[in-house]
């Protein structure tokens, strides 16, 4: 048999790495569309409200590293199962909370779950894949958060519209309990298991090369959102109808299902040596939008090229930050696999809150300029690791 060819056990278990992150994704990103809901339901400011999406994000971004590094010995499909019982556990509870301080409480457990669920999808998926379909596979299960944005948050909006925000945590539950059943038959029991010390993981973590590599995706995914951000405003500054901003919105989200799939042709070859110029791409896509918005046509056009640009990075970094453990501290390649989820959210924080400060201070339209030196950033960074990389080859 071929090694290099995906087995009809291979797709079925990137099928279900890949529901499990649309699950996953669907219950993170589904808090946006039903924050008003929430808020009037317990009789609070949608600013209140929205501590619910940060304080999730501080969390994933914070726990994921710790609670990898502590569990790394743990037999993983165990695990997994474990954690995604918990992860319908706390949706459950969240569906029938009372109060906003309960329902914080179990988005703050959830996001603990979900970060160590999808580190462990990232190394499942590239462990058990042949070496030269990895970057397929990682981009699949990349691919469940876009679907997520895409399908899940319109229909767990739609679910709080016609019954309640409750409806929609009821939503989750149900498919955390599908995603429960398709790993309990697909997972393999045969998988790694490493107990790093914590003098491993501190190594790990203050190497230079793995922090290159970390501030490349936090870097890519902040250029994106300094104006992703605030697109609606652009969209009504360009003249968009109010009607139609939803289905524009839309089309970004279909949009970067294609993005995703050329992350995954990306990371096939060379991937450090082809986003030095992703990246150098990406900026000029971004800083376009400074002229483009003046025609609300090119606009479209070019905000459909930036959202194609947005999550070309996703498999590639996510790879590269598992080998390069495998290279400096073999023992810690779990703590490494959470470390892109982390710099993902670490790089929306940070361009979500520059494109702020840029709003703020001048024009609107200044946030895609600034968008496009975060990105050129980013490519100087992966200049520095191919470099890097070519100069070990040779030494």
């Amino acid at each position: 048999m071929d090694s290099t060819k995906l087995t009809r056990q291979h797709w079925l278990l990137i099928l279900t790495l890949s529901l499990l992150t649309f699950v996953l994704g669907t219950s993170e990103f589904v808090i946006v569309g039903i924050l008003t809901d929430i808020s009037s339901s317990f009789d609070m400011s949608n600013a209140k409200a929205g501590t619910l999406v940060s304080a999730f994000a501080i969390t994933f971004a914070i726990a994921t590293p710790i609670v990898m590094s502590a569990t790394s010995h743990f037999p993983k499909r165990k695990w997994m199962l474990f954690l995604i019982a918990a992860f319908i556990i706390f949706n459950a509870l969240s569906a029938i909370s009372t109060t906003y301080s309960m329902l914080l409480t179990f988005r703050i457990m959830t996001a603990i779950v979900t970060g160590v669920l999808i580190s462990l999808a990232m190394i499942v998926a590239s462990e058990t894949m042949p070496a030269a379909k990895r970057g397929l596979a990682i981009s699949f299960v990349f691919g469940g958060f876009t679907l997520a944005n895409v399908v899940g948050v319109p229909i767990g909006t739609v679910m709080a519209s016609w019954f309640s925000w409750n409806a929609t945590f009821m939503l989750t539950t149900f498919l955390g309990g599908v995603a429960f059943l398709a790993s309990f038959f697909v997972l393999p029991d045969k998988l790694s298991q490493i107990r790093s010390s914590i003098r491993d993981r501190v190594s790990l973590l203050t190497n230079p090369r793995i922090l290159i590599a970390f501030f490349i995706p936090a870097l890519g995914f902040g250029a994106t959102y300094v104006v992703f951000t605030y697109l609606v405003p652009i969209l009504k500054e360009m003249g968009a109808p109010i009607y139609s901003i939803s289905l524009i919105l839309f089309g970004y989200g279909f949009i970067s299902i294609f993005s995703n799939i050329l992350a995954g042709k990306i990371a096939s070859h060379n991937a450090i040596g082809r986003l030095r110029f992703v990246f150098l791409v990406q900026a000029v896509v971004l800083t376009s939008l400074f002229w483009t918005t003046g025609h609300f046509v090119l606009g479209l056009v070019n905000i459909g090229v930036m959202s194609l640009m947005a999550i070309l990075l996703t498999t590639s970094t996510q790879l590269y930050l598992i080998d390069l453990a495998g290279i400096y501290q073999p023992k810690a390649t779990g703590l490494a696999a959470s470390l892109m989820p982390v710099a993902s959210n670490v790089g929306i924080a940070f361009g979500s809150a520059l494109g702020g400060a840029v709003y703020h201070q001048g024009s609107l339209l200044n946030v895609t300029w600034v968008a496009g030196i975060v990105a050129v950033c980013a490519s100087l960074l992966t200049f520095l690791s191919y470099y890097l990389d070519q100069k070990e080859k040779t030494a």
